[in-house]
């Protein structure tokens, strides 16, 4: 692919560049990361400033609402926002990230219509429903049960892990719709639905993670009724239209968090040199590969952006070559901190140790290290599955 970029490229880098100078300094103080429903208001205030301008679902096909950037713009908008400190995604991660493009990809005129716009927007928040208890790695075997009545879904169950469930308005949820059998393997009885948050029957139970914060919650199902005009993809397909979101997952979601890791080894490297560890000559070679590993991050992202617009908008397998590497070096990076903060690595209050402890699921979110090395192993090198 072609790595350089062109005048019309070059000219949307310094507009753009010129309008974050403009608004970023207006921007109301960022709310306690613990502070969920101010984090809301502040990232969704984010989103609409985005949208206002233009800058909003840029690389979304416009059929979608989107403003059908190329590919490179995309990477010039993340490396500029980034670059910039502008506010990330937050509480719209799924529904930008996630969601949205897969409801772009698999959902009717009418499903676009409704959902699309008021994601981008900043209007409306998503959570994602996938993982269960006994359900984790092994997603297919979902128990949380959808029955027809009419022309509504009847759902029990329960999910885990269920990303911002306590402020979202929607939920991406995935449901069995048909029981498995010897003629219905497990994959094949799933159903994507779309599940409003306020539906009677839903119990949010916040989960406080490792770092103080709660953006993850328990759902509870307790008969909840969501029309059938709510599925993405038909009845019974939902494993399909899952990989599609997996693929945004797991391709193009995490591309901004490469440039932020590269802002992080800069700042870590003029920290070491502050604080006399640059004289460790292993920390230095450490950091020196981590940047390294960056630059080939970002490589592997432009190539799996430009593969996804060439092959129709969805990431391909590509994306789990990224996920599983992203998840190791993020790992790396934050371990390589802990060596330049020195005993201050213990306070929780310094600068990126809650980074660090965030960094340890990295390896078990958005499908396990594990599950990716399954995934590369079979569908790019063409191993024999396992027994």
């Amino acid at each position: 692919m072609d790595l350089t970029y062109t005048e019309d490229e070059e000219d949307f880098r310094h507009r753009l560049r010129a309008w974050l100078a403009e608004v970023l300094p207006k921007l109301p103080d960022r709310p306690h990361p613990a502070d969920w429903p101010g984090r809301r208001a502040y990232d969704c205030g984010w989103q609409r400033m985005l949208h206002d301008a233009g800058y909003a679902g840029l690389h979304w096909p416009e059929d979608a609402g989107g403003r059908g950037a190329t590919p490179t713009q995309h990477l010039i908008f993340l490396e500029e926002t980034e670059r910039a400190g502008a506010p990330y995604v937050g509480a719209g991660f799924v529904g930008l990230l996630h969601a949205g493009p897969t409801i772009a990809a698999e959902g009717t005129p009418g499903q676009r219509a409704r959902w699309l716009p008021p994601i981008l927007r900043g209007d409306e928040v998503w959570c994602q429903g996938f993982s269960e208890p006994d359900a984790g790695s092994d997603l297919a075997s979902l128990r949380t049960r959808a029955v027809r009545d009419g022309d509504e879904y009847v759902i029990s169950g329960s999910k885990i892990w269920t990303s911002h469930a306590e402020i979202a308005d929607w939920c991406e949820l995935l449901v069995r719709t048909a029981p498995v059998n010897a003629d219905t393997p497990k994959h094949r009885g799933i159903t994507w639905l779309a599940m409003p948050m306020d539906a009677p029957g839903v119990t949010v139970r916040p989960l406080r993670t490792l770092a103080g914060t709660a953006e993850f919650a328990e759902v509870f199902l307790d008969e909840v009724r969501v029309p059938v005009g709510h599925r993405v993809g038909e009845e019974n397909d939902g494993w399909r239209v899952t990989m599609v979101t997996l693929s945004f997952e797991r391709g193009t979601a995490f591309v901004g968090e490469v440039v932020a890791c590269k802002r992080v080894l800069e700042a870590l490297a003029r920290m070491a040199r502050a604080n006399g560890r640059w004289d460790d000559a292993v920390l230095r070679r450490r950091l020196g590969r981590l940047a390294a590993e960056c630059a080939a991050l970002w490589r592997l992202t432009q190539w799996n952006v430009s593969e996804a617009q060439r092959t129709g908008g969805v990431p391909g397998v590509g994306g789990s070559v990224f996920k599983l590497r992203y998840s190791q070096v993020r790992q790396e990076l934050y371990d390589a901190a802990a060596e330049v903060l020195g005993p201050d690595a213990l306070d929780a209050g310094q600068e990126w140790v809650a980074d660090r402890l965030s960094s340890l699921s990295y390896t078990i979110a958005a499908g396990t290290s594990q599950i990716q090395r399954n995934i590369v192993a079979e569908r790019i090198l063409g191993l024999p599955k396992g027994r």
